[in-house]
């Protein structure tokens, strides 16, 4: 079982501001999987491998522009942190709570 699974609240801390978005990730058929939901998008998520509790994913947004971020987190029982990066940009700070609907 990854430690990654279920529901997440979680913010990056960003050059523009902090930006909130709920991660969902699940076991799908044994093969990690996820999403990224903000008010204005929902994204799959790529590339996703856990390597005991850190955690690594790709994904793409259009809002507020466009990017393709690559994430580095590691899980503390129901909290996580790390950064994500967008190319050259500036490290983002990320950090999250796992929701109590715990997901398996």
């Amino acid at each position: 079982m990854h430690l990654i699974l279920g529901t997440w609240d979680v913010s990056l801390k960003t050059p523009i501001g902090t930006l909130n978005a709920v991660y969902v990730f699940r076991d799908a058929g044994g093969v990690l999987a996820g999403t990224a939901s903000t008010t204005s998008e929902t994204v799959p998520l790529a590339a996703l491998a856990c390597d005991g509790p850190r955690v690594t994913w790709r994904q793409s947004v259009t809002r507020p522009m466009r990017l393709n971020l690559d994430f580095d987190v590691v899980v503390h029982g129901e909290t996580l942190t790390g950064h994500s990066r967008a190319g050259r940009l500036p490290r983002s700070t990320v950090t999250g709570a796992r929701r109590a609907d715990r997901q398996s």
